[in-house]
């Protein structure tokens, strides 16, 4: 006689929210030509990425990130240019008690040229923010989607695919 599996209650449908956030890579040329750019690590994480974050109010995505570099960084950047979108689905409890929302979230990343500003003026939200050659960069970052995006800004900036 064959044995019938057990049948599946269905998972609950998790209320869902989409989010849109805005975030930089910021670069500077070394005398010599060498790219380096910036990473952060947020505050009791070991992952290395990008500055981003939520876009308020009436900003436009490219004002939220120079906004959020500026805080996550402490740094100031000249020229902006576009970079590529991110797209990614997680769960989220706004409060420990709070209901589980699922979040589609898209970010959209640019190039942000170095100006001025001291990293070590970052926000409380970062533990570190480094300045890493482009090559390492691509191997530190923590994010697939990310490194993807540091390695078309190198081919951009210096003309040399990665």
């Amino acid at each position: 006689m064959p044995h019938k599996a057990a049948a599946k209650s269905p998972r609950p449908k998790l209320p869902v929210r989409r989010e849109f956030s805005a975030g930089g890579l910021v670069y500077r040329k070394l005398p010599g030509g060498e790219l380096e750019f910036v990473l952060i690590r947020p505050k009791g994480a070991k992952s290395w990425a990008l500055p981003k974050g939520h876009i308020e109010g009436n900003e436009s995505a490219q004002q939220a990130a120079v906004r959020e570099v500026r805080e996550e960084t402490g740094l100031e950047v000249g020229k902006v240019d576009p970079l590529g979108d991110v797209s990614y689905i997680f769960s989220w409890r706004d409060k420990p008690e709070g209901e589980l929302v699922r979040i589609f979230k898209r970010v959209k990343f640019f190039t942000m040229e170095f100006a001025g500003g001291d990293p070590s003026e970052h926000d409380a939200e970062i533990d570190e923010v480094a300045w890493i050659p482009a090559g390492e960069a691509v191997q530190r970052a923590t994010y697939k989607d990310e490194r993807r995006l540091i390695e078309n800004a190198i081919t951009a900036l210096s003309g040399v695919a990665v």
